[in-house]
């Protein structure tokens, strides 16, 4: 990746942050989780009925609310 992608996604108590795209494929989305030496890398994966991306990270759920179906049309069109 050339450019740093970023994303919005929600926390289980619906704050929204905009995070770092490391890797954003339709099986896993990576995303880095604040800035600098501390950053935690996270990986999203497709929910259960492939609507959104869930992941965890020091205890707190993240949802980054686009389909798998979305991502792939993303991938394809090189959007990301």
């Amino acid at each position: 990746m050339h450019n740093i992608d970023r994303i919005n996604v929600i926390t289980e108590n619906d704050q929204v942050l905009e995070v770092d795209v490391t890797s954003y494929k339709a099986d896993a989305i990576w995303i880095l989780v604040g800035t600098g030496e501390h950053s935690v890398k996270c990986k999203l994966m497709p929910s259960r009925n492939e609507l959104a991306y869930v992941g965890s990270v020091m205890g707190r759920e993240l949802i980054y609310k686009r389909s798998v179906k979305q991502v792939r049309v993303d991938v394809q069109q090189g959007r990301r």
